[in-house]
């Protein structure tokens, strides 16, 4: 069925190809990709249109020798199938197989991770630096998205490898950018001869001449940048200290291969800026990339039959709470970094236009924009997964705490988030909001807590964080009525004797039916900071054994408030803390992934039992 595809384990394979031949392999790489990604789920849109540009950069450079840095990670599927890992795509996302993102410690040829976006040029610069210092020939590439572009990081990175005249190649697939000029016969000319060593030794040798008139070699260089200016894009990274290339068509390999072959020739900063269509080849993801771009098992020949959920998402509810809110506070702001599909703000969106902020994969700048917005008299919401506030966080502190604004933080992606794995997982983040002065942290055990929880932080004068977990939630419907909850009280659902499960967020489910089992007293905490120290002293005093529980590493964490209490008051109990280890976790079930960290209830019943019988 894929009679090229199943000759290639390995790039040197690919290698050995004619150019002819690369596009009917293009052909059947696609088409296994689809039948792939339709089986495991994953990413789908990215990686089709990733194709050609991942065979024409295995059949130029030699890898792993030359090292390929991909930013974020998550188009990189054809590179793990064209460096030998085409029969384990089909544990791709699932435990123990292959990760959704590249792995240093699954392929010698993922030479750098990632699942964060901007980091690719950062990196590839410092492989580039290393084989200088070395004195060897590797070659560096940083293949980076449209929308990493958006991050600060990158244009860092972009400003220090100018400056520094190292031998790296920026590649830009651009799928979705403005400055994308058509893609056609001239501009690929263009880019032939800007990338030929004709025209680079010609620049240099007119350098030379000209360096002896200064006024007229900065008259050269103007006009160059000029004409230049005038069929491509490129004018930006030119000022950065990189020779611009492009635009050229992601998808004609002949031009790919020809340019990518005359620039590894080439010294100092390159950029490269390649064309590439979200979805290629495959119809229905080209009608709808971002239906197609994260998907779970679907028929190829139909396409994704969306089914209407049993139970709304965590992020449903939030979505519905901001456009309530909205209608009735006009200060109110949302913004989000690149993320508003993801965090359910399509429809806050579609309503307040005016108010609502898409900043672009810049957490950094979303926090401290929110900030300013604080500082005039508005409420801001900023919708962000708990993973990608961790790149924010020093405005947390210094721009949002320090100054005591009122920026409510709807943290989404909170705890385990499964096949995305660890660079995904939120499990850090109680653990860093509750060790900052100001802070308000609430951790919703159910749809409607979640609700209630939002419109209480809304109401505060000062930094807030509503914490929820991927998914749905046990199934409570949400009141339409809105009323604040007392701010650092949890509540005891369930009275029991010698235990007490003092139960954070999404763990009160568990710990109610292992309550049942142990006839345990369960309370829903609710508040990580602040703390209900009344109610922990009181359930201290009345039982035999305390159990904090909750999907957040034990390091610092809910549980760690509750040693802290009680050692400040003086109270001397056995405790015991449950949450995820001291390590991080991999890509799987997330049900699966909870009850091994002993967070379902059947660990829960384990772990207390053990303490009772030693």
């Amino acid at each position: 069925m894929y009679p090229l595809l199943a000759t290639i384990d390995t790039p040197d394979a690919l290698r050995q190809m004619e150019r002819k031949q690369l596009p009917q392999l293009a052909e059947e790489l696609r088409a296994f990709l689809v039948e792939s990604v339709s089986k495991t789920g994953g990413h789908l849109s990215s990686n089709l249109g990733t194709v050609e540009l991942t065979i024409a950069l295995h059949y130029v450079f030699n890898t792993p020798h030359d090292r390929l840095v991909w930013d974020v990670g998550h188009q990189t599927y054809s590179h793990k199938i064209l460096t030998g890992r085409r029969e384990a795509m089909k544990t791709l996302r699932m435990a123990g197989g292959l990760s959704g993102f590249p792995k240093r410690s699954e392929s010698e040829y993922d030479v750098f991770g990632t699942g964060h976006s901007s980091t690719s040029i950062s990196a590839a610069l410092g492989m580039a630096v290393a084989a200088h210092l070395a004195g060897n020939d590797q070659r560096a590439v940083a293949i980076i998205g449209d929308g990493a572009m958006t991050g600060g990081m990158a244009f860092e990175a972009l400003n220090n490898a100018g400056a520094m005249d190292a031998n790296l190649l920026v590649v830009l697939n651009d799928n979705d950018m403005s400055i994308s000029s058509p893609v056609g016969a001239l501009n690929n000319y263009l880019a032939k001869l800007m990338s030929g060593r004709f025209y680079a030794a010609m620049r240099r040798g007119s350098e030379k001449v000209l360096k002896g008139m200064p006024p007229m070699l900065e008259f050269a260089k103007r006009a160059e940048e000029h004409v230049k200016g005038m069929v491509t894009p490129g004018t930006l990274f030119e000022e950065f200290g990189f020779n611009y290339i492009g635009p050229i068509d992601g998808h004609d390999l002949d031009v790919l291969v020809t340019t990518l072959n005359n620039i590894r020739h080439l010294e100092g900063p390159q950029f490269l800026h390649v064309v590439t269509q979200k979805g290629k080849g495959y119809a229905h993801a080209e009608a709808d990339c971002i239906l197609y771009h994260g998907v779970s098992k679907f028929d190829p020949h139909h396409g994704i039959v969306a089914k209407p959920p049993a139970k709304p998402a965590y992020t449903k509810i939030f979505g519905d709470w901001l456009c309530d809110m909205a209608a009735t506070d006009e200060k109110l702001i949302g913004i989000t970094p690149a993320m508003c599909e993801g965090s359910g703000m399509v429809e806050f969106a579609e309503k307040f236009p005016q108010r609502y902020f898409d900043v672009g994969i810049a957490e950094q700048h979303a926090l401290t924009f929110a900030a300013g917005l604080a500082c005039e008299g508005y409420r801001p919401v900023v919708a962000i997964y708990s993973t990608f506030l961790q790149r924010a966080y020093d405005q947390l502190i210094h721009d949002i705490a320090i100054q005591n604004l009122p920026v409510l933080l709807a943290i989404d992606r909170g705890g385990l988030v499964g096949a995305d794995g660890a660079t995904h997982a939120g499990s850090f983040d109680l653990s860093f909001l509750r060790c900052v002065p100001n802070m308000t942290v609430m951790v919703p055990s159910d749809e409607n807590e979640c609700r209630q929880m939002l419109y209480t932080a809304h109401l505060l004068n000062s930094p807030a964080a509503v914490r929820y977990p991927r998914g749905s939630g046990p199934g409570v419907r949400p009141q339409q009525e809105m009323q604040a909850l007392p701010v650092g009280r949890g509540e005891v659902r369930r009275s029991g004797c010698k235990i007490a499960i003092l139960a954070f967020g999404s763990m009160l489910a568990p710990a109610l039916e292992a309550g049942e089992i142990l006839d345990a007293t369960v309370a829903n905490m609710r508040f990580v900071k602040p703390l209900d120290a009344e109610l922990v002293l009181r359930l201290a005093r009345e039982h035999s054994l305390l159990v904090t529980v909750e999907e957040n590493t034990i390091l610092g964490g809910a549980g760690s408030a509750v040693a802290e209490c009680l050692a400040q008051h003086g109270v001397v109990v056995p405790l015991l803390q449950l949450g995820l280890p001291d390590r991080f976790l991999e890509h799987g079930d997330p049900v699966q992934m909870l009850a091994d960290c002993g967070l379902d209830a059947a660990g829960m019943v384990k772990s207390v039992q053990k303490i009772i019988l030693e």
